[in-house]
């Protein structure tokens, strides 16, 4: 019996930190490496010093093309950004969201999907998919219609989680998660909102195994406006998509993922009130339990380390400690995306050295 389809995570998802050193690209640039594979999605933040936007990049809409979670703004083209994708990294030019010099640290968060997008007929709209069905991540482009409509994204399993922003305009963050009240409702990536309901996102439609829907919304399907979508499936000891209700205590709900987590996102859905997108990794400051380094996928704010957010990795999934509204609130409702660092049985259901 197999017990999870991936022995070694670190092969899909990697954070990898850095020190900024200001080294533009006609100077060859800052290379980053130690990510164990060519990335197809990559995700900067700049950790201190002073309030920097995210940076997200990824292969298909290629290198250079900048997005930022904590922006509206369409998709800019940064000559001083990441420039290119290498087989153990990627590299930087000076700009400051991605290297800047004077004690500026930076966390990279990595994944692989399929490398060179493909077209998918799958849906009503002809789409650009690079994907990973053994990681369960794509990357997906296509141009809305302004009519309701379907999009293949290349899974081949309903995907638990879709991001989706428009690149040609300056539009919202749309988010579907599968622990939402129904696909009615979403959440915005750059917002605290809470969960909203508003069927022109994804038509009130949840997502098959071949394609996603989608409304008439202007965040998703303006006619001739282009939009990347990342989709997201679960993979047993390597991705987990759920949701948890608070405890309002300092030792929170245990959330079982079936593996030591390496990176955790968390979102309370049900009011705006500590409304944060909470960001968490293995790698940064205290890496060890309890973790109190916190990034907000929604701000520009720069890493946190204030003690609402203590937060432990264990070995089969992740445990608050802290009676935070945004992440542990009494009664409060919560949905994450997580990833793994080692699981809790390999393959074979033998259980691994996981802390």
């Amino acid at each position: 019996m197999a017990y999870t389809t991936i022995d070694d995570p670190a092969q899909y998802f990697n954070t990898v930190l850095y020190a900024g050193n200001d080294t533009a690209i006609g100077s060859g640039g800052q290379t980053i490496t130690g990510v164990g594979f060519q990335p197809d999605w990559v995700w900067v933040k700049r950790r201190n010093v002073d309030t920097a936007h995210h940076a997200i990049y990824d292969s298909v809409r290629g290198a250079t093309k900048q997005l930022s979670s904590s922006q509206t703004n369409a998709e800019s083209t940064q000559s001083e950004g990441l420039t290119a994708f290498g087989s153990d990294g990627f590299t930087v030019g000076n700009l400051g969201r991605v290297n800047e010099a004077g004690g500026r640290n930076y966390a990279s968060w990595n994944w692989l999907a399929g490398g060179s997008a493909s077209s998918n007929s799958n849906g009503d709209i002809t789409s650009s998919v690079s994907a990973s069905t053994t990681a369960g991540f794509s990357i997906v482009s296509y141009t809305g219609t302004g009519s309701n409509a379907t999009v293949g994204h290349g899974l081949g399993v309903a995907p638990s989680m879709i991001i989706i922003k428009a690149r040609s305009a300056a539009e919202l963050w749309t988010v579907y998660h599968k622990d939402l009240t129904s696909a009615a409702y979403n959440l915005t990536l750059n917002s605290t909102s809470a969960e909203t309901n508003n069927p022109s996102h994804f038509n009130s439609t949840a997502p098959t195994s071949s394609v996603f829907s989608i409304g008439t919304s202007g965040r998703v399907n303006v006619s001739s406006q282009t939009q990347i979508a990342y989709c997201f499936a679960e993979k047993k000891g390597y991705s987990k998509f759920g949701s948890y209700t608070g405890n309002g205590s300092s030792s929170g709900p245990m959330i079982w993922t079936g593996f030591r987590p390496a990176f955790v996102i968390v979102k309370r859905t049900d009011s705006s009130t500590n409304g944060n997108w909470v960001m968490h990794d293995n790698k940064r400051a205290n890496s060890f339990n309890e973790i109190d380094a916190r990034l907000f996928p929604n701000t520009n704010d720069a890493e946190s380390s204030n003690g609402n957010g203590k937060i432990d990795f264990l070995s089969n999934g992740f445990k608050y400690r802290t009676s935070s509204d945004g992440q542990n609130g009494s009664g409060n409702e919560m949905i994450y995306m997580a990833f793994a660092e080692s699981p809790f049985v390999n393959s074979n259901g033998v259980p691994t050295n996981a802390r």
